[in-house]
């Protein structure tokens, strides 16, 4: 059983929670957010405090009592992160490292020039902004993935690295900016 989920989530003063029809609602001032309740799990708020209990009534046979239990866990860290995200916010951010790669704004869509022949064009998804930087110390384009939803955040900086994996040879490529790629010797003659 999870430690954390035993207990309480404490709500910040400019969040408003609500559960209806099986899902929970948290609105703060940078957005909305909302989320499925697995049958597994009971959510319940008492006055500032949000507690993520096991629902034993659902389980139909001893070994989902343990699963129920993983669920309290997951939820209990869905729920802190929905809460943050509502106050504060995340943001990943990612370099793109090579001679001649770039990265640049054109409105709302991000554009990649990572080494083929035709611009890779990224669309946020509702809920998320880009920024391009320049380090000019290490001479690299630095992406700003930022929103509420930390899911979506770090799905949407997975999708952005995945258009250039950093090569192991020459370390070109879109990376996580505290990434370390180790590079590999080159072939022997």
């Amino acid at each position: 059983m999870s430690r954390l989920a035993k207990k309480p989530i404490k709500i910040p003063k400019s969040v408003e929670v609500s559960i209806t029809d099986g899902k929970i609602r948290v609105k703060g001032p940078k957005g909305t957010l909302e989320r499925k309740i697995h049958p597994f799990v009971m959510v319940e708020i008492n006055g500032d405090e949000i507690w993520v209990q096991p629902n034993l009534k659902a389980a139909k046979r001893k070994s989902d009592e343990k699963r129920m239990k993983t669920f309290q866990g997951t939820y209990w860290s869905h729920i802190r992160n929905m809460l943050e995200g509502v106050t504060k916010g995340f943001e990943k951010k990612l370099a793109v490292v090579g001679v001649g790669y770039r990265a640049l704004m054109q409105g709302k869509t991000l554009v990649l020039n990572v080494g083929y022949a035709h611009p890779v064009e990224i669309v946020p998804p509702e809920g998320i902004s880009f920024a391009v930087d320049r380090d000019a110390k290490k001479n690299w384009f630095v992406i700003t993935v930022s929103g509420v939803d930390k899911e979506l955040v770090g799905q949407v900086a997975a999708n952005i690295r995945k258009v250039r994996e950093p090569d192991s040879y020459k370390g070109k490529g879109v990376r996580y900016v505290d990434e370390v790629i180790r590079l590999k010797a080159g072939k022997k003659v």
